[in-house]
């Protein structure tokens, strides 16, 4: 057991804390990572807002780098001292969904109020996302950490931990984009930035984002977009068809959770063209469809968790595309904050306009 600080969240909606909790030790297959950055997703700011449930008091945030600094029993393929990122995927590796090579789809239950946080009074603290990353350590399942190349900075690293395999990876691996193919892209924050690099690599003959910020719109042709849609204007698919041609898309990826993004997403589509979901709208929230124009157009819909990804096949995979400069990781990072600058940084992330925000931490390692 060891005290670290962690941002809590006591009641939704409210400013997180900066307090003192206790970190147990990791156990059988587990390891501890001190973090030396976690970014902030709006996943978390949607849980600790309330918008998908959970238990309180918790700590969440799941898109972090740093180093292994303790390991359990029957930890295998990592050492004390190697870098790594930290993920929310927990995989068993038992089920039919990991037996079958979707770790993202895990059956295996996971409680995370039976984790390693708890208060110095001994109560409960739950572990949400099965990371607690808004904190200067975690400890986790040997199967959510992979290793990263040591010069590889931790602000850039932990972007791959979600952002970058879910958007690059809804491309790829859910929407299976094949070479030639037209694709939009509803929301350019960070992930449909990487949503576009992805359709990218894939190969895509246009790629068309919609925002509804201008600014978001400029930045999103830097990162690979052929042509750009602003969500305000009327009847935006419209001008998207424009742009392809006059032909609607084979593949429209919806990296919000808007609603009115996802009413809208399959106006964008050919016909036998799928549209992904890959933005998470709050529990409760419905999206209207006209199911018999998608049936007579052969459309259809479908979700994509965390891009599908595999970890050990996709992420040395995306690094090596860093490396190369194919794959644009630095310019995802929008602010760089310390832990108890964390509320300010969350709100900067609500504001829209933010593709990334890091939390670093002053870490001294071995």
């Amino acid at each position: 057991m060891q005290t670290i600080k962690a941002a809590v969240c006591h009641s939704f909606g409210s400013a997180l804390e900066i307090e003192d909790v206790v970190l147990a030790s990791p156990g059988p297959g587990e390891v501890e990572v001190t973090l030396d950055a976690v970014a902030i997703c709006h996943s978390d700011i949607s849980f600790a807002e309330g918008a998908w449930g959970g238990q309180l008091p918790a700590v969440y945030g799941h898109e972090a780098a740093g180093r292994v600094s303790a390991l359990g029993r029957d930890v295998d393929g990592f050492n004390i001292g190697d870098d790594v990122l930290v993920t929310l995927i927990r995989a068993c590796r038992h089920c039919s969904a990991c037996t079958s090579g979707q770790p993202v789809y895990c059956a295996t239950p996971y409680d995370g109020l039976q984790g390693p946080l708890s208060t110095p009074s001994g109560a409960p603290l739950y572990q949400a996302m099965a990371c607690g990353a808004f904190a200067e350590k975690v400890v986790v399942s040997g199967s959510q950490i992979v290793a990263i190349p040591a010069d590889m900075p931790k602000d850039v690293a932990a972007l791959v931990s979600c952002g970058v395999i879910t958007g690059v990876g809804g491309a790829v691996h859910s929407a299976k984009l094949r070479a030639g193919e037209d694709v939009v892209v509803i929301g350019a924050g960070g992930v449909g930035l990487n949503a576009i690099q992805g359709a990218r690599i894939a190969g895509a003959r246009r790629i068309v984002a919609v925002d509804l910020s201008a600014e978001k719109l400029d930045v999103a042709r830097d990162f690979g977009a052929t042509d750009t849609v602003l969500a305000s204007d009327l009847k935006p698919w419209r001008a998207a068809i424009d742009a392809l041609g006059g032909k609607g898309a084979e593949v429209v990826l919806i990296t919000v959770g808007a609603i009115p993004a996802y009413a809208q997403a399959p106006r964008y589509l050919a016909p036998g063209g799928r549209a992904v979901m890959i933005g998470m709208p709050h529990s409760g929230d419905t999206a209207p469809y006209e199911p018999v124009v998608m049936a007579a157009l052969g459309q259809g819909l479908q979700g994509s968790k965390m891009g599908d990804v595999v970890l050990q096949r996709d992420v040395p995979w995306i690094i090596d595309l860093y490396q190369q400069g194919r794959l644009k990781l630095d310019e995802l990072i929008s602010g760089r904050w310390s832990l108890s600058q964390i509320n300010e940084a969350i709100a900067d992330t609500k504001t829209g306009s933010a593709r990334r925000n890091v939390i670093l931490f002053d870490n001294d390692h071995p």
